[in-house]
């Protein structure tokens, strides 16, 4: 693709909320680009699910698809690459890759997710997205009368077992870190039979990324089936920070209730913009920004 290409809008990430954007504006015929380094968040997921039409699918699957229909729209162009650097210019921004080609946009969407920290524990990361899980929603129902671990800081540890509480009768509550458990909280867990273990996670045994068992330091092994985990995170892409992009004190891209982020004519959508980490919460945002860009693009010209 040759460098100083000029877009109506860019598109940075090219997952479910990017592809969902440049189906909107595909249809408006808007002259778009979607700059992707096809390496989704949820790569290691083997199934997506709470997504109508889509439900049981892999998350590849869905992305496939996705871009084989987003491709029959003839302004819409892809190229696969990793932004490194944006900047304003007089008619908009101009970003750079990796590869160093540089491309100008009359308006940024920023649908780069965010990425997991993942902990220094033997065995987490190969059961990462598989039995060590971060949301109720799409993973609870396949783990349903289970037995379930919820690991993580003390307050968001406490919320998740409030989740998923109704999705298994054998719920244990793995505190981690310096807070302790209130009285009132101890108290609740105690009334819904929601056991509690004191210990740090020395490593988690598994069969191909199926927990056998959770070892703590103090030697100790426990017997589960699921691990629900609350894990930091960071954003995946820095542009937008560097574009002078707020963000929330959670750590995401704060938006307003059309999308814009606090630098105008920059938009994000997806889970770099909310705690609410799901394939169709992705796809609607994509679709209103797409929308909101189109909208405020034709008011410029119109």
């Amino acid at each position: 693709m040759e460098q100083s290409s000029v877009f109506d809008v860019i598109i940075i990430g090219g997952s479910y909320a990017g592809l969902s954007a440049a189906m909107a504006l595909g249809r408006s015929l808007k002259k778009v680009l979607v700059v992707d380094s096809g390496e989704p968040c949820n790569k290691p997921t083997p199934h997506s699910h709470n997504f109508l039409t889509q439900d049981g699918k892999t998350p590849s699957e869905i992305s496939s698809i996705a871009q084989q229909q987003v491709s029959q729209y003839k302004t819409v162009h892809f190229y696969t690459d990793v932004v490194i650097e944006g900047k304003k210019t007089a008619e908009g921004f101009e970003i750079s890759t990796q590869s160093g080609e540089r491309f100008e946009g009359k308006k940024l969407i920023f649908a780069t997710g965010v990425k997991d920290n993942i902990p220094n524990i033997p065995g987490f990361s190969e059961c990462w997205g598989k039995t060590v899980i971060h949301c109720p929603y799409c993973h609870g129902y396949e783990f349903k009368g289970k037995k379930t671990g919820v690991w993580g800081h003390v307050e968001r540890a406490f919320h998740l077992a409030g989740l998923v509480n109704n999705l298994t009768d054998d719920l244990t509550l793995l505190p981690h870190g310096e807070d302790q458990l209130t009285v009132d909280q101890a108290k609740k867990l105690q009334q819904h039979n929601i056991k509690i273990e004191e210990g740090e996670i020395h490593k988690i045994e598994h069969k191909n990324g199926n927990i056998t068992h959770i070892v703590l330091k103090n030697g100790k092994k426990l017997l589960f089936d699921a691990l629900y985990a609350a894990i930091p995170f960071e954003q995946h892409c820095k542009t937008p920070e560097t574009l002078g992009c707020e963000l929330t004190e959670q750590g995401y891209l704060k938006i307003d209730g059309l999308q814009r982020t606090t630098v105008q004519g920059i938009y994000a959508c997806g889970d770099n913009t909310s705690p609410m980490r799901s394939v169709a919460n992705a796809v609607q945002q994509g679709n209103f920004a797409g929308a909101v860009v189109n909208k405020e693009l034709t008011e410029e010209t119109f």
